[in-house]
């Protein structure tokens, strides 16, 4: 069990990787043959055995949504301190919906969510930052175009009680990542795609984070900056210590990088497993992986 939960440090990203397309299937189709994946959904002892029994972020009996709808219905998740995990599945499975649950983001009926052993299930996502050590890269482009590299980097620690404490993180965020370092008194809107998502993630360190929601952090780059951003978010997990829950459009690059994947559907866990045993399961890579 110890070998699972210590997932290889040298493991690299690499390649985009959309698969072949050998069949065309309509949207109701996925729909069907995923929903068929739920026959057999995995127990909340079969998580905690795929985490090692590792519970640093735990996620029980979570129905919630937003105003009246619920979307996710008694969703159970684990991850470990430093460990990986990708959620996949069809448009509308509630993927994105996890993450902003964890975030406060969502109306939450019932259900906990517990990080290092804190609830934090009724927290404001403010708390969740400050007090709970958990951060959201949003998917869409959030840099704020008109300020400065550095300004951008200052506003992830607007919790910061001290100033200078906060200049003394952006310097070294900075330091740490050469691209932006050059451009640090520029603009943000002169960055490149792969730059602005490189600021965003680096915004998030602001904080000094233990746990990284990331929402498609592929979406718009070319392929050239996925690989950087997915070598960033590598070194982020296994040098660091970040915990990383991760919503990922491209499902084999994402599966490839994680060290677990969740298939969810219809707002359930319809399977659970190591990313690499999912990345050669069939029907996955049928329904999901374009081959």
């Amino acid at each position: 069990m110890a070998e699972d939960k210590n997932i290889a440090k040298d493991k690299k990203i690499s390649g985009y990787g959309s698969g072949d397309v050998k069949t065309v299937m309509s949207v109701e189709d996925v729909a069907k043959e995923a929903a068929e994946l739920s026959r057999n959904k995995p127990t909340r002892k079969d998580l905690l055995e795929l985490t090692g029994n590792d519970e640093f972020l735990n996620i029980e009996s979570l129905t919630a949504g937003y105003g009246a709808m619920d979307i996710l219905h008694s969703i159970d998740l684990v991850v470990g301190k430093g460990q990986s995990i990708c959620l996949i599945g069809p448009n509308g499975a509630g993927k994105s919906t996890i993450l902003h649950s964890i975030y406060g983001f969502t109306n939450i009926r019932s259900g906990k969510i517990v990080a290092d052993g804190k609830d934090v299930t009724r927290l404001k996502p403010n708390q969740k930052l400050s007090s709970a050590g958990i951060a959201y890269i949003l998917q869409d482009n959030s840099v704020f175009p008109d300020m400065t590299v550095t300004e951008n980097l200052l506003m992830g620690g607007y919790l910061m009680p001290n100033p200078a404490k906060a200049k003394a993180k952006a310097d070294e965020l900075l330091s740490r990542y050469d691209r932006l370092a050059k451009r640090r008194n520029q603009p943000a809107r002169v960055l490149s795609g792969g730059e602005r998502r490189l600021l965003e993630i680096s915004r998030a360190l602001m904080m000094e984070p233990n746990v990284l929601l990331v929402d498609e952090p592929s979406i718009g780059l070319e392929p050239k900056y996925i690989d950087m951003v997915f070598e960033i978010l590598h070194e982020l997990q296994h040098d660091l210590g970040k915990t990383i829950i991760m919503v990922e459009q491209n499902a084999k690059k994402g599966l490839d990088f994680a060290d677990f994947g969740y298939v969810l559907v219809a707002g359930e866990i319809a399977m659970a497993g190591k990313g690499n045993d999912l990345l050669e399961d069939p029907h996955v890579g049928r329904l999901f992986l374009g081959g």
